[in-house]
């Protein structure tokens, strides 16, 4: 069996060990004579598996009977939409961090529906960095105050929780969900695209304050009201049951492997080893991000010429190291290291960068 070291940005690598776990139970699930995905969601092993990953979840992020866990389908784009429509009036407007691509999206969104506005932007910077606290102006009558914490394209991270008074924090975290422990408790919605971190297409993960999310405008259509997927664990309608299931088994994997303090841990020590090599040499890397901003899960760069990027991605694959190419919207490199990424894995890039570099200076 053949393996590469996946550096996609999504979908993601995910843990061998689920996906042998998976592979195992697959055409048998829980004694049932069939797979998950054929599997009534109205089954009680199905349910066992929903209202699991539910609980797993919540337990990683500290979360309690306050909040709820809901699997709604379109992707990450889909509550860019849900969001101002559940939420925001025109009296009463989202405010949005512009700090790159997807949190752009999301303000595009509001502004379609006439109730988003910006409260900070480092778009004139080409997104180098993330806002800073002082440079936040979120108006006391905003619905919310929404972010993007981790930007993939640009690989830019927050590394602090924003202070937004009275204004509920709404907060993207589709490329870092369950990466490292943080104080959710100071969120009110958190939504994550699981392709990346946590599973396979397919699933929308919404870690929600059960008092904003159990009513909804009566006006939106059903599938659009986040207290249609509350009121009815989110089973309204068959649900991606196999996403969840995966999803299921990386947060378990999690737990067996140290929670999020072990999970910040290693990708802390797995960013480290790639972002020494690019600040050693010599600029022959150069680091998109600020080294304020950088993310641990997304490490982006560029290199002398868009001749040796070509040729960087050419020899990398051929050393099994897939996936390296940055977005077609920036350049560059990008390689995404998220938690399942082992270090061997990073260490061979690295490897390979100073070699790259030892023979193309």
């Amino acid at each position: 069996m053949k393996r590469v070291y996946s550096f996609n940005p999504g979908p993601a690598t995910l843990p061998l060990e689920v996906l042998k776990e998976a592979q195992a139970e697959f055409l048998n699930f829980a004694d049932s004579g069939m797979s998950i995905i054929e599997i009534s969601h109205r089954s009680k092993p199905y349910e066992k598996v929903h209202n699991q990953t539910k609980a797993d979840i919540l337990e990683l992020m500290g979360l309690g009977e306050d909040y709820e866990v809901l699997f709604i389908q379109g992707g990450a784009s889909l509550q860019f939409s849900m969001i101002p429509m559940n939420f925001a009036t025109e009296k009463n407007p989202g405010s949005y961090a512009i700090s790159g691509t997807f949190s752009n999206n999301a303000y595009k969104e509001a502004k379609i529906l006439g109730v988003g506005k910006i409260a900070a932007s480092t778009e004139s910077e080409n997104f180098r960095r993330v806002p800073r606290q002082d440079e936040l102006k979120i108006d006391s009558d905003s619905a919310y105050f929404h972010v993007c914490y981790n930007n993939t394209i640009y690989g830019t991270e927050y590394h602090y929780i924003p202070e937004t008074g009275n204004v509920p924090l709404f907060a993207d975290m589709s490329s870092d969900m369950l990466s490292r422990p943080i104080d959710f408790k100071k969120f009110s919605l958190i939504y994550a695209g699981v392709q990346k971190n946590l599973g396979p297409a397919g699933v929308v993960v919404v870690v929600a304050k059960k008092s904003l999310i159990e009513k909804s405008l009566e006006t939106l259509p059903t599938m659009l009201r986040y207290d249609t997927f509350y009121k009815k664990n989110s089973l309204y309608n068959t649900p991606p049951a196999f996403s969840i299931y995966m999803v299921g088994k990386v947060a378990a994997w999690i737990k067996n492997n140290g929670g999020l303090e072990e999970m910040a841990k290693r990708n802390s020590a797995k960013a480290k080893i790639l972002y020494d090599v690019i600040d050693e040499s010599d600029e022959f890397y150069k680091g998109h991000a600020e080294k304020d901003s950088r993310s641990f899960m997304n490490v982006t760069f560029r290199l002398p010429s868009e001749e040796l990027e070509k040729k960087f991605v050419a020899e990398a694959l051929e050393k099994d190291l897939s996936g390296v190419k940055g977005h077609r919207s920036v350049g560059g490199m990008r390689a995404s290291i998220y938690n399942a990424m082992p270090i061997e894995g990073v260490e061979a890039l690295a490897d390979f960068m100073k070699s790259f570099k030892k023979n193309n200076c």
